[in-house]
């Protein structure tokens, strides 16, 4: 299933750039005809109701590119900042959709604070990950992960509007992950990498 849903992914993305760079009316339909065709195939293959995949889309024009995902990665007595999310009652790294406006380590300070309550100071950058590339659910846009290490600066810890509860666990005593975000793997990677300074940046 995951290789028909990124053929779909693959004939959408040709089908925005088709809609942003043809010069006649008559391909113009065309690319459209295939936009809407790779929407109901995707719909189709995750059983997902054809209006929630089109309202994703909605606002999607122009090329196509992933979109960026920047994750604050904090330590404390060996053990890693969580955030429980509200909308999956599961647990994850502080994170979410880079802005436009923000550099990734800006995004970190902004997501750390929004969903933690924690004022953090980054450090350097630990991964860059495309998530096709890893064991993530199916996802009906192509993300790439960026984790940086970041310096606890203050202790003032609350919850926010995405998130219900805060708190460190050990990697070996995880809380049940919220998969579309993190993996149990790449706690474990990251861990390995806060453990292990000289080793180089994770990508791909």
């Amino acid at each position: 299933m995951k290789t028909s849903i990124e053929l779909v992914k693959k004939i959408q993305a040709i089908a925005f750039a088709g809609l942003e760079y043809c010069e006649n009316d008559f391909d113009r339909e065309r690319y459209d005809e295939l936009k809407k065709l790779s929407q109901l195939l995707f719909a189709e293959i995750t059983d997902t109701p054809i209006k929630k995949i089109q309202n994703l889309f909605a606002n999607e024009t122009g090329y196509q590119t992933p979109k960026v995902d920047v994750r604050a990665v904090v330590f404390k007595e060996n053990k890693i900042l969580m955030v429980k999310e509200k909308i999956d009652g599961r647990w994850s790294i502080p994170g979410g959709w880079a802005d436009i406006g923000y550099s990734p380590s800006e995004i970190a300070i902004k997501e750390a604070k929004e969903e933690s309550g924690a004022d953090v100071k980054p450090v350097r950058l630990l991964a860059v990950i495309d998530k096709l590339k890893h064991d993530y659910p199916i996802s009906p846009f192509h993300i790439y992960k960026i984790f940086i290490l970041c310096e606890l600066v203050n202790n003032d810890f609350s919850s926010g509007t995405e998130t219900s509860e805060v708190s460190f666990f050990s990697k070996d005593d995880l809380p049940h992950l919220s998969g579309a975000r993190i993996t149990e793997e790449q706690i474990h990677m990251l861990f390995h990498l806060w453990e292990n300074p000289s080793e180089q940046v994770v990508f791909d």
